[in-house]
């Protein structure tokens, strides 16, 4: 861990990056139109950056060593509670998912917002340190502000900039995820009463008593399962992703969504692990409910953006499923999973932005024949739907594989009724495609409708290659994740072998 600790913090540098982006859009006033220009210009430069500086990270970072690097500590509030970051490699491509996906947000808002321009890539931009935030923190004080911080933001960007519900559904998206996360609160303020500490890799290695883990598990569990989200929590979403700018719904559905999942493997598993063995079945039950009843929901609606909302429910199972399997396929697939459901669910909604910026409908029946006006858009289009299907070739594949296969070889029935979910999606996304690019160009709307500008292929392009890529060569990010999976891993199985012993007699 000390070989890791640089000279300069380049950790906090890349969280607090944005933030400083920030305070530069706030000043950079001038006229309205020179204001709006300054504003993206600032943003996007910010977050380039940020992305560069993130790259330094990867380079740097040591896979083999299963423990926290680039960590910085110093004292914050009293003697207890320290600012205290670091890395490993379940949270580190998290990060660079982060702060990749942010300047493709801000692309993909040039044109399509025309008011407040400098408050709505400020609001990016905060939520950005935030998000980096979360997945960086290493103490429970700290991550909590970071968690909850990104609440509010996000409920600006619906609430002011979202559709017609707008109002309605930055207060469900709002009110859901506090609820949870009050019950968090709680349980972080025990574990500190019994513990004597927030901090988190010496809470990883500390034992804490049953009947507290039973509580603390639940609590932090109300909490995560709402940001996944899981069912029956899960209604929020496709609302909030509905009124959604579109930059909005990307940054939801790549990265909020993943604050969850990530909160499993941080906390749930090494923290709680008698209680995680013992709710596992529990998490099987919602997962599968959760990937063959959001898949049939998917199938029955009629906005576009609903359908890929309920399309990510469904995907979100497969990865509480595989983070409970407690095996190292499971695991590092719901790793992978997270990574790649990221780029190809933030791709599908910055798709989704691309037609309705021309014909301001997500109608699936508004739609039809495409394919004659946009051939391009109908390939890239095509590459995302096969991704969110899971086919091989595709980063989709992999991660819905790994997580299937960790699950099976811990409960059967569990990966049996999952499988249903891989049939049910191409279902669903293969009927959306046909209904929007296929059939022929009846509608007189839709005569002069133009393909892809240089801009929206300069954003989907990444999204493509990296879909493919992943799909055919998914070493990078498993090499990455594998030393601190194995290492939680072998945590989780020396207490779940202790833990079945002691139910034997």
């Amino acid at each position: 861990m000390s070989a890791s600790i640089m000279t300069w913090p380049i950790l906090s540098v890349v969280t607090f990056l944005p933030l400083v982006g920030a305070v530069l859009v706030y000043l950079a006033r001038g006229d309205d139109e020179a204001a709006r220009r300054n504003a993206r210009w600032i943003s996007l430069w910010t977050t380039l950056i940020t992305f560069a500086v993130s790259l330094i990270l990867v380079a740097r970072f040591d896979a083999s060593n299963p423990g926290f690097q680039f960590v910085e500590k110093a004292p914050w509030l009293g003697n207890t509670i320290n600012y205290h970051m670091g890395l490993d490699g379940i949270s580190l491509p998290l990060v660079i998912l982060t702060t990749a996906i942010m300047p493709f947000c801000i692309l993909a808002s040039w044109k399509s917002v025309t008011f407040r321009v400098r408050e709505y890539m400020m609001a990016f931009l905060v939520l950005e340190t935030l998000m980096i935030g979360t997945f960086s923190a290493l103490d429970l004080v700290l991550f909590y502000l970071f968690f909850e911080g990104g609440l509010i933001p996000m409920f600006l960007i619906i609430g002011v900039w979202g559709g017609p519900r707008r109002v309605y559904a930055s207060f469900k998206f709002f009110l859901y995820t506090l609820l949870g996360s009050v019950l968090m609160l709680l349980a972080i303020m025990a574990m500190y009463w019994t513990a004597g500490t927030t901090d988190i890799p010496t809470l990883m290695t500390t034992a804490l008593p049953r009947n507290l883990q039973t509580w603390a598990w639940l609590a932090f569990f109300a909490s995560f399962a709402v940001k996944m989200p899981m069912w029956p929590v899960h209604t929020w979403l496709p609302d909030a992703h509905v009124e959604a700018p579109t930059a909005g719904s990307v940054v939801l559905a790549a990265i909020m969504l993943k604050m969850g999942g990530y909160g499993f493997l941080r906390f749930s598993l090494p923290m709680f692990p008698d209680a995680s063995v013992y709710f596992a079945p529990l998490v099987y039950t919602l997962s599968v409910i959760a990937i063959v009843y959001t898949s049939l929901v998917a199938l029955m609606q009629e906005d576009i953006k609903k359908l890929i909302a309920y399309s990510s429910v469904a995907h979100m199972g497969f990865v509480t499923m595989g983070i409970f399997a407690g095996n190292t396929q499971g695991v590092a697939g719901s790793v992978f999973q997270m990574v790649s459901h990221g780029i190809v669910s933030g791709a599908l909604f910055l798709c989704v932005g691309v037609i309705y910026d021309r014909m301001h409908t997500r109608e699936i029946a508004a739609y039809g024949g495409l394919v004659n006006r946009m051939p391009l858009y109908a390939f890239v289009f095509l590459v995302f739907t096969m991704a969110n299907v899971g086919l091989p070739g595709t980063s989709g594949f992999v991660g819905e594989f790994l997580t299937l296969m960790g699950t099976f070889r811990t409960n059967i029935p569990t990966a049996t009724f999952a499988s249903l979910g891989v049939i049910l999606s191409a279902a669903y996304a293969l009927w959306l495609y046909r209904k929007v690019v296929f059939g022929a160009l009846t509608k007189p709307s839709l005569a002069s409708i133009k393909d892809l500008t240089l801009r929206e292929s300069v954003i989907l392009a990444p999204f493509v290659v990296l879909t493919i890529l992943f799909g055919f060569y998914p070493k990078p990010i498993l090499d990455m994740s594998a030393a601190s999976v194995q290492h939680l891993v072998n945590q989780y199985a020396a207490v779940a072998t202790a833990v079945k012993a002691a139910a034997l007699p």
